[in-house]
């Protein structure tokens, strides 16, 4: 039996080394110090091996509080819950209904019919807002049917209009003009704002000479005050050929020509009155072709379908 002072010294290696390494002899009590006389032998071996086991036993497992087991049990019972209701393939079924069957949604039918009328309010009542704004801020005024020596054709829903005349014993003159059909920019006069435009209108002057005749036809332009010659051909009375020489551009011809074809038409009263009436004429056309356009629009969205 051993009788040295080191208590570690009767136990295994590596239970000795576990000792000093928790109890190292440098912070043991002065009780525990080297000098004092040792216990017994065996009485050391068994409060060291007590005290070894205690150290390598885990500590014990405290109770859960009330809480944690209660989210325990109802995670158990919503586990339990999902299980019951798994389907014999192993996926979830879908909840039973509630008592006395759910309330039913609505039909396609009955959405789509919903959505339809209320967007067809909704364009209503744009479009009478919108008529309603054109008549009170600047309604268009009664198209007139006569300009000078030339009767007026309104062309109702359309976007030309035509004028005819009788010039001397045996022409007739007719002119079909387009609404606005083009624009150009334009320098900034004082006090505008964005960019100024001048707005182009096309159209045809026709003369013909007797019934059946050869017609003489001039293409021009009209500007705000001004009237452009751009081409000038003869063909028959009937529709023109296709494939008809039409001979050169109008400013290619000698410019004495120019000025005379322009008193020629001056002379039937194709000049700058009448480019300034088309312009004057046309502007008032556009807003009345618009308001009865938008009405067109709501009379066919108003109307009910049988």
């Amino acid at each position: 039996m051993c009788t040295c002072n080191d208590p570690c010294s009767n136990f295994p290696p590596a239970s000795a080394k576990l000792l000093r390494r928790l109890n190292p002899t440098k912070s043991l009590p002065a009780k525990l110090s080297p000098n004092p006389p040792s216990p017994p032998p065996m009485a050391t071996a068994r409060s060291l091996r007590r005290l070894i086991g205690t150290l390598a036993d885990p500590p014990p497992r405290l109770p859960a509080p009330p809480t944690q087991r209660r989210r325990r049990q109802d995670h158990r019972f919503l586990h339990h819950s999902s299980s019951s209701r798994a389907s014999p393939s192993g996926r979830h079924a879908a909840p039973p209904p509630p008592p006395g069957g759910a309330p039913r949604a609505p039909s396609r039918t009955y959405i789509s019919d919903m959505r339809k009328s209320a967007f067809e309010g909704n364009i209503l009542r744009l479009l009478r807002n919108e008529i309603q704004h054109e008549l009170e801020r600047e309604p268009p005024a009664k198209p007139v049917d006569r300009f000078g020596p030339f009767s007026v054709d309104d062309r109702p829903g359309e976007q030309w209009i035509r004028l005819k005349r009788k010039f001397g014993e045996n022409e007739d003159i007719n002119i079909e003009a387009t609404m606005f059909d083009g624009s150009i920019p334009t320098s900034k006069t004082a006090g505008s704002l964005g960019e100024d435009v001048e707005l182009h209108i096309s159209f045809i002057v026709n003369i013909t000479k007797d019934k059946g005749s050869n017609v003489l036809e001039i293409m021009c332009s009209a500007w705000p005050d001004s009237i452009e010659i751009s081409k000038l051909v003869v063909h028959g009375c009937q529709r023109m050929p296709s494939g008809l020489y039409t001979g050169p551009g109008f400013k290619e011809l000698d410019d004495e020509l120019q000025d005379a074809l322009y008193d020629f038409l001056e002379e039937r009263g194709v000049d700058e009155e009448l480019a300034v009436f088309l312009h004057q004429y046309m502007a008032n056309k556009d807003k009345t072709e618009f308001i009865r356009w938008m009405d067109t629009v709501k009379h066919f969205v108003e109307k009910k379908t049988t």
